[in-house]
């Protein structure tokens, strides 16, 4: 069973091409035309052991808000596509990442029931050129299309990037966690009620 999606998402705003192989090996060919961005979806692939291609142009002239939204609208859509019925799948991950002096921790349930609790906060407003802010924005678009419940805390942390980097580290490995097969499982859906449908 491939558990592979092609997503392409085209608005007045953006134009947005996804491919998700989850059973990938962690390659990546990411361009947003964020920087920020790419690294940190880079992190997502190299991590969580998927093999990602986004390709996206935006109206960046504006600012960033709409083409990291839309990505996350897409990258979730893909996930969700990939899971299908999500029969066979653990369901739930969880990951505590360091990096340096910050400690984050993400906890999912690919419930397919959509919902972000967000306890992150940043020091400073920006890394760089971007705005920390759209991290919610871009979170809170992937929990919702990829039909998933994700809590995101950042524990401690002083540095910005340090802070978000640590944060989409854990979501990789809370992924790849909940959306591994596990054998003994035989292919059926993880609930008690027989389903994970809507």
């Amino acid at each position: 069973m491939k558990r592979l999606a092609t997503i392409q998402r085209q608005t007045a705003e953006t134009r947005i091409a996804v491919t998700l192989n989850l059973d990938g090996q962690g390659i990546s060919d990411i361009k947003t035309g964020i920087g920020f961005l790419d690294h940190m979806l880079d992190q997502l692939a190299r991590h969580g052991l998927f093999d990602l291609e986004i390709a996206a142009k935006g109206d960046t002239c504006i600012d960033d808000h709409h083409t990291v939204e839309d990505v996350g609208i897409a990258l979730g859509q893909a996930f969700r596509e990939c899971l299908g019925e999500r029969k066979g799948i653990v369901r739930f991950g969880t990951a505590h990442v360091p990096l340096d002096e910050a400690l984050s921790r993400v906890v999912v349930d690919l419930s397919n029931r959509p919902g972000l609790t967000w306890n992150v906060r940043f020091p400073t407003q920006k890394v760089g050129n971007f705005d920390c802010e759209l991290f919610k924005e871009w979170f809170t678009a992937f929990a919702s299309n990829g039909a998933m419940t994700l809590h995101v805390e950042n524990l401690y942390g002083a540095n910005s990037h340090h802070i978000i980097e640590s944060c989409f580290k854990a979501l990789a490995l809370a992924l790849c966690q909940g959306c591994a097969l596990d054998p003994r499982r035989a292919m059926t859906v993880p609930s008690t009620k027989g389903t994970l449908s809507v």
